[in-house]
């Protein structure tokens, strides 16, 4: 089986110009902007907006309106031609430059290249439609013929659709297919975007209406973190105890829930939850006081805009009278309503997901907001893209198999026309050394045989278990590339550890040293760090000597500075002393330093992930042991294999394989 590896490209900046008012003569009206603003995905590849950023677009007086809903969906190209006729009856007004969304004489859209269920979720334009589409089933197709025949052959004003997806990738994408398929303008004013850049837009227009201005900053991800982390300082609250991704982590959760600060300190039930409530009230002082908002924010303040002022509901309403949500299935709670009030009164709403493919909920999708979607729109039509264009029969049979026994999910089996494939091989390993082995001997069969490295991937289930792959992909000298994420050697908790060694073997490496004097934090910051760099210069000696004559200078460091770093200075001088094995000395590192404690404190899925990681590398000491006489010839081939593995077989987690 042959997986194609994509290359991802940042996203440019899509700034448009300035918005222009429509004339106010009975002139032309300028064109909107032909970039949406998509910038803010559900992905880390968010960029701030300028301060003062409104985006072009019509007023909504210039806006055309559209005929009434039909009562039934629309089934036939006849039922359209009828409904544009509609369209140009007397007292129908039409916007400038309508002529150019007339029916053509030939459909634009050819609807006979789509299998059955493509064509039908494809012609029903009119009331709720779920459409399940199954891994593979071209749903980018049907939602890109869909919005295309709505505007080429339907005479629907493009400015009156609004295509939201989950990432801005995915939105760059459609609006590329439908540039292909529209004639120039054809796109003009539709927002094709993810719920972010919607949020930001609306606000940007309406923000005023809470208390914001439309110039209101947007605080990225480190801007937000570096926020708390003052917040936390100036509350003495102490980030040993209660790490700030905790914090963080449950300050968002409450956002999405719709918790204000105060019902969430009424509420919280333990240590953390209190403390999180004491951050999070002073978390939302300050971004009102600075006039900006984080990203939950956009969501949320949006959600509050279209919930109390009915006027701005209206006014979204009468504009987006279509909408499709792609990857509903990773919506959260607050998107859910959003796109729900949004589409309450015209019930145009398609929404497009497989429930099967439901992996965020870690960070706050719900799947119920597709399983109920029939309980939210009793009339919704339910299409299943079932046919699938990617894989074998025999792939797709054991999927099947496997994914029947989800015990929430909406009834679907996905079938292929490319014929069974080749039978999936299964090998029971004895541990995962052997696991890791046969891998590795079946990719070089497969090369040998002529087969590109590139074409062939491999997927494990988490990422500490990378490890034994990249271990014995190296020793078999097999090239790879870890896809989505981080060479096992090259992350940061692991590098850790390894500068914990290297200070054992060598105190005097000052870069290893200064790398893990605050890590995991036990505050010794960078006021102490400077002084003792002073006190190195000072006695000509090295910074660790400089870190033992620290502890006694209780003129220039406080009691709790000096209490760190007596702590700290007394695990190289342990791992000095210590005669035992290299997995000894790695045990005392974990234990004394507090690394793996202070990922479980966070109670994140990523810290637990971390944690993970350094019990595997407690594996790689052991086996170490074996071949390497002391720690210094360890490190060695510890650094060989983290210069070594930098191209050739895709290895990715499922949920980082995006491109593979």
């Amino acid at each position: 089986m042959c997986f194609g590896v994509e290359s991802m490209t940042d996203q440019p900046n899509l700034w448009d110009l300035a918005a222009v008012a429509p004339a106010s003569d009975g002139g032309a009206v300028p064109a909107p902007d032909l970039v949406p603003l998509d910038v803010y995905g559900s992905v880390d590849d968010h960029m701030e907006a300028p301060a003062g950023y409104v985006p072009a677009d019509y007023e909504p007086s210039s806006v055309d309106t559209a005929p009434e809903r039909a009562s039934a969906p629309a089934a036939s190209t006849d039922a359209a031609l009828e409904r544009v006729s509609a369209a140009a009856a007397p007292g129908h007004v039409s916007a400038p430059g309508a002529s150019m969304y007339a029916v053509p004489a030939r459909p634009l859209v050819d609807i006979d290249i789509l299998n059955p269920a493509q064509r039908e979720a494809v012609l029903t334009t009119e009331g709720p439609l779920l459409v399940l589409a199954g891994a593979g089933s071209g749903k980018t197709r049907v939602l890109t013929f869909r919005i295309a025949r709505m505007i080429g052959d339907l005479g629907i004003r493009p400015w009156q659709i609004l295509a939201i997806t989950f990432t801005n990738k995915a939105a760059a994408e459609m609006r590329e297919r439908l540039g292909a398929m529209l004639p120039d303008g054809g796109m003009r004013g539709m927002w094709v975007c993810t719920f972010h850049a919607m949020c930001v837009r609306i606000l940007r227009e309406d923000a005023d209406l809470l208390g914001y201005t439309g110039q209101f900053t947007i605080y990225d991800d480190d801007d937000s973190r570096r926020m708390v982390r003052e917040i936390m300082t100036h509350l003495g609250i102490e980030q040993k105890q209660y790490p700030i991704n905790m914090i963080r982590s449950k300050i968002s959760t409450a956002k999405n829930a719709m918790i204000g600060p105060e019902e969430f300190i009424e509420k919280a039930s333990s240590p953390q939850e209190q403390k999180a409530g004491q951050v999070y009230l002073e978390l939302e002082r300050r971004l009102r006081a600075a006039n900006a908002m984080d990203f939950d924010d956009l969501l949320v303040r949006t959600l509050e805009l279209l919930r109390t002022r009915p006027e701005v509901l209206e006014k979204y309403q009468e504009r987006f009278r279509y909408i499709s949500v792609d990857e509903y299935q990773d919506t959260n709670h607050v998107q859910y309503e959003i796109a729900n009030l949004l589409a309450a009164k015209y019930q145009n709403l398609m929404v497009v997901g497989d429930d099967d493919q439901s992996i965020y909920s870690w960070r706050g999708a719900d799947i119920s907001n597709i399983l109920d979607f029939e309980e939210d729109f009793p009339k919704a039509k339910v299409v299943k893209l079932e046919q699938n264009y990617r894989s074998t029969g025999h792939i797709l049979a054991a999927a099947n198999a496997v994914v029947r026994n989800n015990s929430q999910r909406k009834e679907k089996r996905l079938f292929t026309d490319l014929g069974d494939g080749e039978k999936i091989q299964a090998y029971q390993a004895s541990d995962e050394r052997d696991e890791g082995r046969w891998i590795a001997s079946e990719i070089e069969k497969l090369h040998v045989c002529g087969m590109s490295y590139d074409d062939m991937a491999v997927f494990y289930r988490t990422n500490a278990q990378s490890r034994i792959l990249e271990d014995m992909f190296l020793r078999a000298g097999v090239p790879y590339k870890i896809v989505g994420g981080t060479r096992f050697f090259d992350r940061a908790e692991i590098r850790d550890v390894m500068a914990y060694l290297k200070m054992i073997v060598n105190p005097a490496d000052e870069m290893s040293v200064k790398r893990v004097i605050n890590t995991p934090r036990r505050g010794i910051g960078s006021t102490s760090i400077g002084r003792i760099e002073d006190l190195a210069r000072q006695n000509a000696c090295s910074f660790f000597q400089a870190c033992e004559i620290a502890m006694a200078e209780t003129g220039l460091f406080s009691a709790k500075v000096r209490n760190a770093l007596g702590d700290f200075v007394n695990i190289v001088r342990e791992g000095r002393r210590m005669d035992g094995e290299l997995k000894d000395v790695v045990e005392m590192i974990v234990d004394k330093s507090g690394l793996v404690q202070a990922f479980r404190a966070e109670a994140t899925m990523e810290a637990e992930s971390r944690a993970e990681n350094i019990q595997e590398f407690l594996g790689v000491a052991a086996e170490f042991e074996e071949t390497h006489e002391d720690i210094e010839g360890t490190l060695e081939s510890l650094e060989e294999l983290r210069a070594a593995g930098v191209a050739g077989v895709p290895v990715a987690a499922p949920a980082g394989a995006t491109g593979v």
